[in-house]
């Protein structure tokens, strides 16, 4: 357990911390710097009350104060257990998402469908693939594409009806696979029956939400939105501020209510009952809320560019919800979770998903997606290398605790990896297949993301009247005041999510096969190559890459619960690594860079090469080149 914290606590003490050490790394990537300024023990030895001198006001004690208030509320650590991991179909699952809006239309009106989804099941299943994951498919009025939910029990008429849901998961069943939705429970879409209730004046449905009187014409606190702007909205009728973290429309439910936690549950086990086999739970962090809203500190605001978000990212009760929702509802029906986890490093993360715990079988940590310095909306190429440094650290430390990772570049909320890291065409394919060996060799569940298979890349948008992602317009209008309309749209393009949108591309046809009629977001213009029909036809596509190295994971236990061990560790632009079992043992071999460097496996004499992105044998390892060697 975690001593108590404060000001005649030392830097080292906060270190100790899994809060404290997760925020100091965070701290120190985003500054760039090495942790080992947090690990010097001339350092680690200050007082906290040392640090507020040494400042000299410039770093104010409350900040302290905060981050201590903050440090104190997790009293545990993780364990460090030893011993062998139990063994689960979601360990050794490879897991597609579906962005249902983008994925295949199956009647014309330009949007993706559940249809549609069925109609291209058995690509998924030729594919490899274990697992569907949804994003969500309830009624919602889509001011941020179904992430704001109007009713949890009903369909989006866009995307069908409940019969295709059901006629959905037989298929995907029937099919050996699993399907996972998209569970949002952090807030709700203004339109649902509990927020209009709520504005109608019923106290019950009020205590729903996070709403508080207007005392003085001014919101609550100083938070702020994810999609800009202040994170209350003002209702006349109530004379009264509600909370929403993210859109106008999507409004934060109050956990603290145990008639909401029954209800959610009650939900979630209405789904389960229909044989949903997991969910993905969005933003699962946020749900606990410190006492009183309290205003954010001022220096983290501007650290993290939000204000208030030391108050909920990992929430007093964070735990307790999570343990309830567990066991009233995901254990009985053995149900699969995963959390998308904004800010939680690892410390934090061995504390939601080790299995002793009973919170979460897996997270999402984010912290891998930008190099040190940069955040998404930053012009910038990716280094490879930084990749390699992040699962270095992951693949050493965090299965010490019976943890299990979740592997992924992209998902809905992101741009395309291959065109963050380099954007010159000559490179895709070599490029596409560099990020799948490592994805599926490394140790933990790979998730895929539609169209990355097939080696997607950005879009091309002309203008800000292309987008339809709300966090991207709500951005780019408020940047435009400050820098002008160009330099706003620039900025937004960099990390917009619409890059990942686009429909997927799955011939060279009109609208790449996605629908017969006009998309609801423009097409990829490279779709007439890059397409799931051209790719399945060239034995070289990357497409093809994929399939060969799902099946040799499939067939080879070191892949999945083999040891890990890495080589080279401080060689700059080199990944290598092995993976092992008592049946086999496997090297990969990753050049991260576009330029050539020296080969560090020719000391393995006895391997044989299993797979690479290119058709030849070099001395050197040419731009991004990945090998696969069995050791025999």
């Amino acid at each position: 357990m975690n001593k108590k914290l404060d000001f005649n606590s030392r830097v080292k003490d906060i270190y100790a911390n899994p809060i404290g050490r997760d925020i100091i790394n965070k701290l120190l990537l985003q500054l760039n710097k090495s942790r080992k300024l947090a690990t010097n023990p001339l350092i680690g030895n200050l007082r906290i009350k040392t640090l507020v001198s040494l400042t000299k006001g410039k770093i104010d004690k409350d900040f302290f104060a905060t981050i201590l208030d903050l440090l104190n509320s997790e009293r545990d650590v993780p364990q460090n257990l030893k011993g062998d991991f139990e063994r689960k179909w979601w360990k050794e699952a490879v897991i597609y998402q579906i962005y249902p809006r983008s994925f295949q239309d199956s009647d014309g009106d330009g949007i993706g469908d559940l249809k549609g989804i069925c109609s291209r099941l058995d690509y998924l299943k030729d594919l490899g693939i274990d697992a569907i994951w949804l994003s969500p498919v309830y009624d919602s009025p889509n001011d941020d594409n179904g992430y704001d939910i109007r009713d949890y029990y009903a369909i989006m008429k866009e995307f069908g009806t409940m019969e295709d849901f059901d006629n959905l998961l037989e298929e995907v069943h029937k099919r050996g696979m699993k399907l996972i939705m998209d569970l949002v429970i952090n807030h709700t879409s203004d339109e649902h029956e509990w927020f209009k209730k709520a504005l109608e004046g019923s106290e019950k449905y009020k205590d729903y939400y996070h709403f508080a009187d207007n005392k003085d014409g001014n919101p609550p606190n100083n938070w702020t939105s994810f999609f800009s702007g202040p994170a209350w909205n003002y209702y006349d009728k109530l004379d009264a501020w509600a909370l929403h973290l993210f859109s106008k429309k999507q409004m934060d439910l109050n956990w603290e209510n145990p008639d909401l936690r029954r209800d959610v549950i009650a939900m979630i086990k209405w789904w389960l009952d229909k044989g949903v086999d997991g969910f993905r739970l969005d933003v699962i962090n946020y749900i606990s809320k410190k006492e009183g809203l309290p205003d954010g500190n001022e220096l983290i605001g501007q650290l993290m560019g939000y204000y208030g978000v030391e108050h909920y990212f990992y929430g007093p009760k964070l735990h307790d919800y999570l343990k309830e929702i567990k066991k009233e509802a995901f254990e009985p029906y053995n149900a699969f979770t995963v959390g998308e986890t904004p800010g939680i490093g690892m410390e934090m993360s061995k504390l939601l998903t080790a299995a002793y715990r009973k919170e979460l079988d897996m997270i999402f940590s984010f912290d891998h997606l930008e190099t040190p310095g940069h955040s998404k909306f930053d012009d910038y190429l990716y280094d490879l290398n930084y990749y390699k440094e992040y699962m270095i650290d992951w693949m050493e430390n965090y299965y010490k605790d019976n943890c299990w990772m979740s592997l992924f570049f992209e998902n809905h909320d992101n741009p395309r990896m291959i065109s963050k890291v380099n954007p010159d065409p000559a490179y895709r394919k070599a490029l596409g297949k560099l990020l799948a060996m490592m994805q599926l060799t490394l140790k933990g569940t790979p998730f895929i993301y539609q169209g990355q298979e097939i080696g997607a890349v950005n879009r091309d948008f002309k203008s800000i009247d292309d987008l339809r992602d709300v966090e991207s317009i709500n951005l780019y209008n408020e940047l435009k005041v400050s820098v002008g309309e160009e330099a706003a749209f620039k900025k937004v393009l960099c990390g917009s999510r619409d890059h990942s949108r686009t429909p997927m591309q799955w011939d060279a046809s009109e609208n790449a096969g996605f629908t017969t009629g006009t998309p609801w977001i423009g097409i990829c213009g490279d779709y007439k190559n890059i397409n799931v029909e051209a790719e399945l036809k060239d034995e070289d596509s990357i497409l093809n890459f994929y399939r060969k190295l799902i099946r040799l994971r499939k067939e080879n236990e070191a892949f999945v619960y083999g040891d890990i061990k890495i080589l080279d560790k401080k060689k700059k632009n080199v990944f290598t690594y092995i993976r092992s079992s008592k049946d086999s043992t496997f090297l990969i071999e990753c050049n991260l860079c576009q330029y050539p460097v020296k080969r560090s496996t020719n000391k393995y004499k006895s391997k044989q090469l299993i797979l690479s992105n290119y058709n030849d044998i070099s001395d050197i390892l040419r731009p991004y080149e990945a090998n696969l060697y069995r050791i025999v």
